[in-house]
C-alpha cells in the first residue's frame, strides 16, 4: 500500500497541480502539494488567490454554481491575470492521487463579455495507472457551457474527481463585524458541519452538547487552556433558534458574542471545527489565515490540532506569522512570493534547506532570511 494513505481515511488527495492565469497565478506548472500543505508569504504575493482558486472548484463541483461563485468575486473579468484582454484564458489541471493511481482532471475557461461572467470551453478527465509507465488518453467533455459537465459522468474517474475536488472547503472565520453571521439567531437544524464563516457555530455547538457529551467537553477544555476566564458556553434554544453566548468563571452574568473579542470568536471556531467527529469533516480543508487576532499559544494550540487532523485529511494553511510557521516542518512548507504582479509558489527542498534547521535556525528564520522569503 503507498505510504501516503497507510493508516488513513484518506480516498485520494491532490498531488500536484498547474494553474495558468487566474488572478495572480499567471504560471504555476507542476506543483507538488502535500498532505498539509504551508502556503507562506507577505501580504499581497498571491496566498489567497490561490485558496480562491480551490474555493472555485468546490463550488463548480459541489452545487454547480461557477457563475455565482465569479460574481459573489467581483465578476469575470477579475478572474483572469491582470484581466481577460491581458490574459484571455484560465487553463488548469489537477492530479489527484488514490492508491491505485493518478486521476486527473483539466479545464480551460474563459470570459464572456456580456454580463462579465466565465464560461469552461474545455474539459477533460483521464486515469492511469502507476504501475504504468505511460499516461492515460484524456476523455473530452461537451464544451462550451457555464457549468462543468463533470458531475454528470458515469465513468468510476470522473466520479472520483468529482467526490473528492467537491469537498474543498475553505475556512475564514475573519468577519466578526456587527453584522456577522456568527453575532445572529441560527436555526438549530444546521448543525452538521460548521460553515464555512462560522455563522452556525451555536448550532454545532448546541448539537454536540446535546449528542456527544465528552466531545463538547473536550471543546471547551480546549479553549479554556487559552482562554482561562471561561467557564462554559450558555447554549439557550429558543423557537428552533440559539444564539452564541458563554458564561464565565469570575461573573454570573452572561456574555453574548458581542462581548466577546474578535480573536476569542474565530479560536471558538477554529478549536470546535478541528475536534469536530470526522464523519463531519470534509476530506479537504483550506485555511485562509487562521491565525488571524489569535495569542501565540493559541496558535501553537491550533497548529496541534490541525497536524493531527492532517492525519486523515489534505489541510491547506495560507499564513504569514512566523509562529505558525515553526509549527511545522520544510516538507509542509511553500513559499509564495509576487514577481511583476505574478505569483510565483515553490517547495523548499530538505537537500537545500536541511543544513539550515541542522545549524538551530528555526523555519521562520529561514523564510525572513532574505526579501523573497527565502535564504540569499
Amino acid at each position: 500500500m503507498n505510504k501516503n494513505f497507510e493508516n488513513s481515511r484518506l480516498k485520494g488527495r491532490i498531488a500536484e497541480v498547474s494553474i495558468n492565469g487566474f488572478r495572480s497565478l499567471k504560471n504555476i506548472d507542476r506543483l507538488s502539494l502535500p498532505q498539509l500543505t504551508v502556503l507562506i508569504g507577505a501580504n499581497g504575493v498571491g496566498k489567497s488567490g490561490f485558496i480562491r482558486f480551490f474555493e472555485m472548484l468546490g463550488w463548480m463541483f459541489r452545487s454547480q454554481k461557477l457563475q455565482e461563485f465569479v460574481l459573489r468575486n467581483g465578476g469575470g473579468d477579475d478572474q483572469f491575470f491582470m484581466g481577460s484582454r491581458t490574459t484571455p484564458e484560465i487553463t488548469a489541471e489537477i492530479r489527484i492521487h488514490t492508491e491505485r493511481g493518478y486521476n486527473d482532471y483539466a479545464f480551460k475557461m474563459a470570459h464572456l463579455s456580456a454580463g462579465d461572467t466565465c464560461m469552461l470551453t474545455e474539459e477533460a478527465y483521464r486515469y492511469s495507472d502507476t504501475s504504468k509507465h505511460t499516461e492515460a488518453n484524456w476523455t473530452r467533455l461537451r464544451a462550451p457551457a457555464k457549468e462543468s459537465a463533470l458531475p454528470e459522468q458515469k465513468n468510476p474517474t470522473a466520479k472520483t474527481i468529482h467526490r473528492l475536488l467537491k469537498q474543498c472547503a475553505t475556512y475564514q472565520f475573519h468577519d466578526t463585524s456587527s453584522n456577522a453571521a456568527i453575532h445572529m439567531r441560527w436555526d438549530i437544524s444546521d448543525s452538521f458541519q460548521l460553515r464555512a464563516d462560522g455563522g452556525n457555530l451555536a448550532a454545532v455547538l448546541l448539537d454536540l452538547q446535546q449528542t456527544s457529551r465528552p466531545l463538547y467537553k473536550f471543546i471547551v477544555r480546549q479553549i479554556q487552556r487559552v482562554f482561562p476566564a471561561m467557564d462554559d458556553f450558555a447554549l439557550e434554544p429558543s423557537s428552533g433558534k440559539v444564539l452564541l453566548r458563554w458564561k464565565s468563571k469570575f461573573s454570573d452574568k452572561i456574555f453574548g458574542s458581542h462581548l466577546t473579542s474578535d480573536g476569542t470568536l474565530r479560536l471558538f471556531c477554529l478549536i470546535t471545527l478541528l475536534n469536530m467527529p470526522e464523519e463531519r469533516l470534509p476530506d479537504i480543508m483550506f485555511f485562509d489565515e487562521p491565525e488571524l487576532g489569535l495569542h501565540p499559544h493559541a496558535i501553537t494550540l491550533v497548529c496541534e490540532m490541525m497536524r493531527r487532523i492532517a492525519q486523515t485529511r489534505q489541510l491547506f494553511i495560507a499564513t504569514q506569522s512566523p509562529y505558525m510557521v515553526d509549527c511545522f516542518d520544510l516538507e509542509n512548507i511553500i513559499v509564495a512570493n509576487a514577481v511583476d504582479g505574478a505569483t510565483e509558489l515553490r517547495n523548499l527542498p530538505a537537500e537545500k534547506y536541511q543544513q539550515w534547521l541542522d545549524d538551530e535556525y528555526l523555519l521562520s528564520e529561514i523564510w525572513l532570511k532574505s526579501p523573497v522569503g527565502v535564504p540569499l
